[in-house]
């Protein structure tokens, strides 16, 4: 019994030394960083990176304390950090180009382009008599209020000589716009290609009745999903967002590695998802929109000076700036990692 009771003071003795250098190692490190996280839209398999940065502890390890909210929209989310209700969001670049724009408001900058092509697309169907971007003349696309991928049809059309008053564009409800589509009550809609596409396919629609039209695919310049960040809390906390960063790079690799655990993470998030569609969605957006030839050269999270001046061009087509901001004047690439450690690989 003397024996046992010896064993079980040297037991208790261990993990309490264990438990109090932990504690000591925290303390050296500093309390946590807390960040109010915002994302553009409802989770889905697309936000997988972030998921994953918060569920496997990669935000923690960074010594980062992040809550994730949802906005009703990139435009709200970009107007939260703005304000500084969030610290970080996930918007729309071309949105916040816009934004930035406008007289008096806060320079909220970009720190990480998470999707390196925009996902702006027309989804159409075969049965319809569309093929590819030209056959979209003569016919009647649904758009949904607050889409974002119409804005950049007028440089899209001039580009490919396509004449833009030869498309109707009927302005309807989001939540109308793929029932009407799938009723034949439309010839195409404009949208997210990782979105609409997948979602047309989840309620019936054949494959291979479907048309993509990616704008990326003929010759829109536009980047797509990037991190920003609140200027007050970029110059106090500068370690803080690039930590931030990193672990988002970090999730990204996990998702690229593991993407089936990582939609299980996903889906443990969201209500009725369907394991098969966010599994599709995913491999769609990282092979679409992140895992670019340009990424898999020089790395995630940058801008090209050339092709952002492109993408204001074309942006230009559809709104009056102004004043064109230079680059610098949208995107800080002063919180990035090395090149050589933003360098991301599709899985084999």
């Amino acid at each position: 019994m003397r024996r046992l009771w010896f064993v079980l003071l040297v037991l208790l003795g261990t993990v309490g030394v264990a438990g109090f250098g932990l504690a000591d190692s925290r303390a050296d490190a500093g309390a946590p960083t807390h960040i109010e996280f915002s994302l553009d839209r409802p989770i889905d398999a697309a936000a997988a990176p972030l998921v994953l940065a918060s569920t496997r502890g990669l935000f923690r390890a960074e010594g980062l304390n992040v809550t994730t909210t949802v906005a009703s929209d990139t435009t709200d989310a970009i107007a939260r950090v703005a304000v500084g209700t969030s610290e970080l969001a996930l918007v729309d670049l071309n949105a916040l180009i816009r934004f930035r724009d406008q007289p008096g408001v806060r320079p909220v900058k970009a720190v990480f382009v998470l999707f390196d092509k925009a996902a702006y697309a027309f989804i159409a169907r075969k049965s319809r008599g569309i093929n590819t971007l030209a056959d979209i003349e003569g016919k009647t696309v649904g758009v949904a209020d607050g889409d974002l991928s119409i804005r950049l049809w007028p440089a899209l059309a001039r580009k490919n000589g396509l004449q833009l008053k030869t498309v109707k564009l009927q302005q309807i409800g989001p939540a109308v716009r793929e029932p009407m589509l799938s009723a034949g009550q439309l010839d195409a809609i404009s949208g997210l290609s990782y979105l609409s596409a997948i979602d047309l396919r989840d309620r019936g629609i054949p494959a291979d009745d479907l048309t993509v039209l990616r704008f990326a695919d003929y010759g829109c310049a536009a980047y797509g999903k990037v991190l920003i960040v609140n200027p007050d809390f970029a110059g106090d906390k500068p370690e803080a967002v690039k930590a931030f960063v990193r672990a988002v790079i970090a999730g990204l690799r996990l998702t690229i590695k593991e993407p089936e655990q990582a939609v299980d993470d996903v889906l443990a998030q969201m209500d009725n998802g369907s394991r098969a569609v966010e599994l599709e969605r995913l491999r769609a957006v990282l092979s679409d929109n992140i895992l670019t030839g340009e990424v898999r050269h020089s790395g995630i999270g940058d801008i090209d000076p050339v092709r952002f001046e492109t993408s204001l061009d074309q942006i230009a087509d559809d709104f009056k700036f102004r004043k064109r901001p230079a680059v610098a004047d949208i995107f800080d690439d002063s919180f990035l990692p090395p090149a050589g450690d933003r360098k991301v690989m599709q899985a084999e």
